[in-house]
């Protein structure tokens, strides 16, 4: 039993978390339900959730470390782009862009 031992603060750190996970999810809903905003405020909320995931979609995908990630990375991300925005199917959406930037990687675009 001695060997089972440290697995118990992790588990207890798990579910902790787990628990607190759930208890957040489940706040949104309870609290919708109570609190409401005018028009305008739901409508800031909607595009400011856009903004920030096109923001953290453009730094994944251009940069890496502390620089730009090169040409071939940009373009792989903007031909997956175009192609999930004509509603490609996911997969011929991930192969195509990242098929784009392996080819102009092997062709010697940064």
């Amino acid at each position: 039993m001695s060997n089972h031992f440290p697995l118990l603060p992790a588990l207890a750190a798990m579910s902790a978390l787990a628990a607190g996970t759930f208890l957040l999810r489940l706040s949104g809903p309870a609290l919708r339900a109570k609190v409401t905003f005018p028009k305008q405020v739901e409508k800031l909320l909607e595009v400011s959730a856009v903004v920030l995931l096109a923001a953290l979609t453009a730094t994944a995908a251009l940069t890496e470390g502390d620089g730009f990630a090169g040409a071939a990375r940009a373009l792989g991300v903007l031909v997956g782009g175009v192609l999930a925005w004509l509603r490609a199917p996911f997969l011929v959406v991930v192969l195509a862009a990242a098929g784009t930037a392996a080819l102009l990687r092997l062709a010697g675009v940064p």
